[in-house]
Order: structure tokens, then C-alpha cells, then sequence
């Protein structure tokens, strides 16, 4: 297996991974990112076909040691569907849906519609920061409403979300770890007094769950928590990068459809890097993986194959419904929950925006935050004219 070092903080690979991504796309089926210490996927045949192969998982069936300061980060992520395997993941994920449905997703659109006109509403005369005031309190007021807390706790549930999903970015250190542990306690602090007197919604639902034995405690405080962070956080990365991206390719302003929500999700999609871990001695591409090890799986890099998107770094709508699905909300049996509500929120919020503000306009080149394995913009100075 041939070899390759990026730091993922270096200040140009922040900015534009995708020509690393290149180079690795040209090792073959894995490569060696020393500085992951891992192999990883970046075509998108073989990060589609690991998506799905089961001897691969999300729970790490040896884990080492944890230091003290981050216990209560775990207490609520050892809980997260998202990190865990069957049977618990069959059977958490199982619960949620019955409560998660799509038809009350679906029954969200005049909510996101209507929040998304006060915002439009809202916008200051001259330039603004449309992350600010858009795609930050567009999601994360929807999470709310469809959980059932009051949307005036907003900024907390956004600063608790912003402080845990730092323990899985590059750059992360002891203060960041301690952060990320205080925010996961204050959360679920909160969330048992909600808990004690639900108002209508999916907790309220979820509680029903837990009372007929489907969802433990600390299940329903990890599932509330998960909802929270991956349904915000890549949906607000989502839309800053899908805003910029229509507007360098002077295509801002055009009609809203489902074709376009997919070039956006698969142009320059919220999460770049997903890991999975080795649930028994393997082997993969000719290389062996022992269980517990790690390979990476690079969405991104998928997503601009050009085996499988023609031209992949030019944004266009047009090779949607006939190309293949982006892998931006991964595959098998850990697809995003979230996803049809994500889409519904960039086709409704970007959709209103277009409508409402046509000659958007940038008013400084927009800059990516340095919080890989994500990839969102630190700000979108716009004008809208």
C-alpha cells in the first residue's frame, strides 16, 4: 500500500482538500494516510462498497482507555446509535423511527418555510454574514420544534452542539476535550428537565418509547443529543457551502428543485471523513486489517470521482437524477437518520432565499473554518441587493 502525508490543519488543505483528494484517488482502491496512522477509501466504488460491508463497524470492539476529563462526554456518545452495531443499533434505531417518521418530517415544511421568511425578514441592510443570519439559526430552530424545547433555548442547544462535535475535529486539544465534557453534562442536565415535563413533540414521543422498554435513559439522552448535533451541524456546513458554491458558479438564483439539493450535497458535502473500525481479522484491497483496526472512509473524495461524476469539481445540477447517489449521508445500515429532513431544509431554505434575495452577491471570498473532518465556512459576507 502506498503512502501519502497531509496535516489536515494545514492552512491550504483547509481551504481546498480536494486536490489531496486527487492524488489519493490515484494510490489505488486504499492508501495510507500517515498522518490518520490508517488506510483509507477515496473512490467512490470502494467507499460505497465499505459503507456497506459489514465486517466493518462504527463501535470499536476493544476501547482503549479513557482519560478522566472526557467521562462525560462518553456517558452520552457510548449510547449514540451512531457508535454503535447490532443488535443495540437495531434496536435504537428501530425505536426512533417509530417516532421519527416521515410523515412527521414532512409535516415540518410550512414550519421551515415560515422560518425561513423571518429570517429573510430579518436581514440588515448592506453586507451580513448570511451564516450568522441564516444557516446557523435556520436548523438548529428547526431541531427544537421538532424535538418540542422552547426555541429560546436556541443558542444554548448551538453552543453545547458547536463544543461536542469538537472532540472529532483534527485540531482538537485538552481544552477543547474539556469543553466538549461540559457541554455533554450541561446538555443532559437540561435534557432530564425536559424529560420531567415533555411538551409536545418527538421527546414526548420518545418518552412513550422508553416507558414501553424500546429506549433506556441514557439511550433517550444520547438519541436527543445525536438529533441535535448531526441534524445542525451539517446541515448549517451544508448550507454555507452549497450558498457559495451556487454563487461562484453564477447559479444563484435559479429554480430550487431536487436535482439541485443533491449537486449541493454532493458537490461539497458537511463531513469529509467517516471512520469505520475492523469487527474481525480481514482483508481489504490486499491489505490486512485486524479487529479494532481503523480505515477511513473519505465522502468528499467520493463525491468528486470522476469514475463516477464526469467533470466533478464543476457544480451542476444537471447530471442529477441520472448520476449516482452521493455518499454525503452515507450508506447501509448507518444512513443518516436525518436525511430527509435535511433535504427538505436545503430545498425550503435555499428555495426562500432564492425567491426572496436573486441577486445575492459575495462581498469577500469565503473562507473555510479549520475543523476538519468537517468542512464548513467560518463566514459568508454577502450583500443582498
Amino acid at each position: 500500500m502506498r503512502r501519502i502525508s497531509q496535516s489536515p490543519t494545514n492552512p491550504a488543505f483547509v481551504q481546498d482538500p480536494y486536490p489531496f483528494y486527487d492524488r489519493l484517488r490515484g494510490l489505488g482502491p486504499l492508501a495510507w494516510w500517515d498522518e490518520y496512522d490508517m488506510p483509507v477509501a477515496s473512490s467512490h466504488a470502494v467507499v460505497s462498497a465499505l459503507l456497506r460491508d459489514r465486517r466493518l463497524g462504527r463501535e470499536d470492539p476493544a476501547p482503549p482507555p479513557r482519560p478522566a476529563h472526557q467521562a462525560a462526554f462518553w456517558a452520552v456518545e457510548d449510547h449514540s446509535m451512531l457508535e454503535l452495531e447490532p443488535p443495540r443499533h437495531t434496536r435504537l434505531r428501530a425505536s426512533v423511527l417509530r417516532a421519527f417518521t416521515s410523515r412527521r418530517v414532512a409535516a415540518l415544511a410550512p414550519d421551515i418555510e415560515a422560518l425561513a421568511q423571518a429570517l429573510i425578514d430579518g436581514f440588515p441592510q448592506g453586507a451580513f454574514d448570511l451564516l450568522d443570519a441564516f444557516a446557523r439559526p435556520l436548523p438548529v430552530r428547526v431541531i427544537a420544534r421538532l424535538l418540542g424545547v422552547p426555541e429560546r433555548d436556541a443558542p444554548r442547544l448551538l453552543a453545547w452542539s458547536n463544543a461536542m462535535v469538537g472532540m472529532y475535529q483534527a485540531g482538537r486539544d485538552h481544552a477543547a476535550e474539556l469543553a466538549a465534557a461540559a457541554a455533554a453534562a450541561e446538555f443532559t442536565a437540561y435534557l432530564d428537565e425536559v424529560f420531567a415535563d415533555p411538551p409536545d413533540g418527538l421527546i414526548a414521543d420518545l418518552l412513550r418509547v422508553e416507558a414501553e422498554g424500546g429506549l433506556t435513559r441514557p439511550e433517550l439522552t444520547a438519541t436527543c443529543i445525536l438529533l441535535l448535533n448531526a441534524g445542525h451541524e451539517a446541515t448549517v456546513h451544508t448550507l454555507g457551502n452549497g450558498l457559495a458554491g451556487l454563487i461562484r458558479a453564477g447559479l444563484w438564483g435559479h429554480a430550487v428543485d431536487d436535482a439541485l439539493v443533491e449537486e449541493v450535497l454532493r458537490h461539497d458535502p458537511p463531513l469529509h471523513l467517516f471512520t469505520r473500525y475492523a469487527l474481525e481479522d480481514m482483508e481489504l484491497h490486499g491489505h490486512p486489517l485486524r479487529r479494532g483496526e481503523k480505515v477511513g472512509l473519505l465522502l468528499a473524495a467520493a463525491n468528486r470521482d470522476p469514475a463516477a461524476y464526469p467533470d466533478p469539481a464543476r457544480f451542476d445540477p444537471r447530471r442529477f437524477p441520472g448520476a449516482p447517489a452521493p455518499v454525503s449521508f452515507g450508506a447501509g445500515l448507518h444512513f443518516c437518520l436525518g436525511a430527509p429532513l435535511a433535504r427538505l431544509e436545503l430545498r425550503i431554505g435555499l428555495g426562500a432565499l432564492a425567491r426572496r434575495c436573486p441577486r445575492l452577491v459575495t462581498e469577500s471570498p469565503p473562507r473555510h473554518a479549520d475543523i476538519y473532518h468537517f468542512h464548513g465556512l467560518e463566514a459568508l459576507r454577502v450583500r443582498a441587493d
